[in-house]
């Protein structure tokens, strides 16, 4: 097992694969990463010496991923109804934000918009 950022991941695990499992890092941020370190892309968890491991961790650390983007997205959409914008007051209906039609198959939008909404 190998140990980033305080997730155990399997040796047999993409290091890819393994960066995109953190919430906010996506395909082009993990790519940007193994760029830097000189990491191949098909490379797995058990092969990464500790030194760049370390380094991994180090770099993860000053990025916002996880719980603070998380608050970030939240925080954004606090400030949006908030302010009473068109698009705060959609989140606060549980309505499609982004201009899809309301007319037909709105329940993706109010499955995917349950966000504390009275508070």
């Amino acid at each position: 097992m190998v140990f980033i950022l305080g997730v155990n991941f399997n040796e047999h695990k993409l290091v890819q694969k393994a960066l995109e499992s953190f919430y906010g890092l996506g395909q082009q941020a993990s790519a940007r990463i193994l760029a830097k370190y000189s990491i191949h892309p098909r490379a797995k968890m058990g092969t990464l010496p500790p030194k760049i491991t370390t380094a991994l961790t180090a770099e993860l650390s000053t990025m916002t991923i996880e719980n603070d983007a998380r608050r970030l997205v939240l925080d954004n959409i606090k400030r949006l109804r908030d302010m009473g914008t068109y698009r705060g007051r959609r989140h606060a209906m549980g309505l499609p934000v982004r201009g899809q039609q309301t007319r037909n198959q709105i329940a993706n939008a109010r499955k995917l918009n349950k966000i504390e909404r009275h508070g």
